[in-house]
C-alpha cells in the first residue's frame, strides 16, 4: 500500500491504496464519484473523462498516483442540483443526453472547449468531442447543447 492524496473538487482527500490502482476506479469506489463512468476501460469511450488542472483527462488510463499535485474536477465538482453549471443547464434545455451515461465526460470536455474556444463551430465542437461515443446517437442534441452553453456563458460575461 502507498500514501496518496488527491485534490478532488477543491477539497483535500487522503487514501491508502494499491499501487496500480486506476484514477477511475478510486474517484468511483474509494469516494462515491459516480459521474466517473467506466465503460470500455480502454480509453476509447471517453466515459471516464474528468478535467486534470483543467484538461481532458481518461480516469481509466492513468494510474491513480499520477494525479497527485493536480486538481481534479469531476462531472460532481461542476454544479450542484441547485446550482447547475451553465453547461449542464444548456445540455437539460436542448436535451443533449439521452441515457446520460456519457454526458459527464462530455460535460468536462466542452467546459474545456468553451474555455479555450468559445466560438466554436459546429465542426469544430464535433472535432473536440470525438473521443466520446454516444451509444444513443444524441450527437446532433449534443452540438446544439455546446452551443447553447457557449451563448449562456458568454451573456453571463457580459453581465459582469
Amino acid at each position: 500500500m502507498i500514501k496518496l492524496q488527491l485534490m478532488v473538487n477543491e477539497k483535500t482527500q487522503e487514501f491508502e491504496i494499491e499501487p496500480h490502482e486506476i484514477l477511475a476506479d478510486v474517484l468511483k469506489k474509494r469516494l462515491g464519484l459516480i459521474g466517473v463512468r467506466v465503460s470500455c476501460g480502454e480509453g476509447e469511450c471517453g466515459a471516464c473523462t474528468i478535467l486534470l488542472d483543467g484538461k481532458p483527462v481518461l480516469a481509466c488510463m492513468m494510474l491513480a498516483k499520477q494525479a497527485e499535485g493536480k486538481e481534479i474536477t469531476t462531472i460532481e465538482g461542476l454544479g450542484t442540483h441547485d446550482n447547475l453549471h451553465p453547461i449542464q443547464e444548456a445540455f437539460v434545455e436542448k436535451h443533449g443526453f439521452q441515457c446520460g451515461f456519457c454526458t459527464p465526460g462530455i460535460i468536462l470536455s466542452t467546459k474545456n472547449l468553451l474555455e479555450t474556444k468559445a466560438d466554436s463551430t459546429p465542426s469544430e465542437i464535433a472535432m473536440s468531442l470525438s473521443g466520446h461515443i454516444c451509444r444513443c446517437g444524441a450527437y446532433p442534441k449534443i452540438i446544439e447543447s455546446v452551443q447553447e452553453a457557449a451563448n449562456k456563458m458568454e451573456n453571463s460575461h457580459d453581465e459582469k
